[in-house]
């Protein structure tokens, strides 16, 4: 399917999503994430910065593997580590390396990605860079590339929003705090039960829209940092057992793992990529599918630039 069109926009001339919407929206969601694990290319025509498919229902528990690490100046040695690991390593570093910013109203989100495909079948890797300029407050045009393809988007309608919040004025609302983030982000804009655990089927969901934070170049501080720690603690992911090497780093990668007890989703499932050493968050890589299904890629993304500027084509 051509990623999660369902959740991204609504147009809301009352407040909040009522429980019906919601219960709409999830039942939709719940459809999409049925279909099969391999994404589709998604076309272009959307709001900004969101590529994000799974398939199932969430399942296992976070489990540990063998890696191999590496640290400076040492040869690659042996190390027992977890998603849970990871992912709070990852939430630490980002702590570490953010750089408070404050946008204005007026100014624009800049975000540069580097999209590579690799055919399964064999053949060239092609590659694309792609630059965006995304509204502050969604009440200026912005302009997406999306694997080359470009083009104007429109300012925000009235009442009109994404979910996860593009806006910052929205995106400083969020909750640093771990469980309240996944909380707020599960009840999708209505008044979060911070008291009620998440459930089992929900968490697929979740993953879906914390994922979707980390696609931003720039986030209000602390907010990447929650963000990973949310993460850690979903039921359904897990450390692949190799490493790889992404953008010039050995990595480890962070999968979810998504279906019926005892299962996995591997053979290309979105994983998370982060450096072997700092656990520095990278990218991700997937796999992908034309439309037509006639073709099938390894994909990979990463973003190499962000910032806030001024106007539409202007770079940090």
């Amino acid at each position: 399917m051509n990623e999660i069109e369902l959740l991204r926009e609504w147009d809301a001339d009352a407040p909040p999503l009522t429980q019906a919407a919601r219960a709409r929206a999830r039942f939709r969601l719940q459809q999409a994430m049925q279909a099969p694990a391999a994404t589709a290319v998604p076309g272009v025509g959307r709001r900004p910065l969101l590529r994000i498919a799974v398939a199932g229902v969430a399942a296992a528990a976070v489990t540990t593997t063998l890696l191999v690490t590496q640290d400076p100046g040492t040869e690659p040695r042996t190390r027992t580590v977890s998603a849970t690991t990871v992912l709070r390593g990852a939430a630490a570093e980002a702590l570490r390396t953010e750089k408070p910013v404050a946008p204005r109203d007026d100014q624009f989100i800049y975000t540069k990605e580097v999209i590579e495909r690799r055919p399964v079948s064999g053949g060239p890797v092609k590659k694309w860079v792609d630059e965006s300029w995304s509204s502050v407050d969604g009440s200026k045009k912005g302009y997406v590339s999306e694997l080359g393809h470009k083009q104007w988007v429109p300012a925000f309608k009235p009442g009109e929003g994404t979910w996860p919040p593009s806006k910052w004025s929205e995106l400083k609302q969020l909750p640093t705090d771990p469980g309240k983030l996944t909380a707020t982000l599960r009840d999708m804009g209505g008044k979060p039960d911070y008291g009620r655990p998440t459930r089992a089927d929900e968490w697929p969901m979740v993953q879906i829209f914390l994922s979707g934070l980390l696609r931003h170049s720039v986030l209000p501080k602390g907010l990447r940092s929650a963000a990973f720690e949310a993460l850690a603690a979903a039921p359904g992911v897990k450390v692949l057992p190799d490493r790889t090497e992404f953008n010039g780093h050995t990595a480890i990668g962070v999968q979810y793992v998504i279906g019926p007890p005892g299962t996995s989703w591997k053979d290309g499932g979105r994983t998370l990529l982060f450096d072997a050493r700092t656990y520095r968050y990278l990218g991700l890589r997937e796999r992908a599918t034309t439309k037509q299904g006639t073709k099938v890629y390894d994909q990979s993304q990463y973003v190499v630039a962000g910032g806030v500027v001024d106007r539409v084509f202007q770079r940090p």
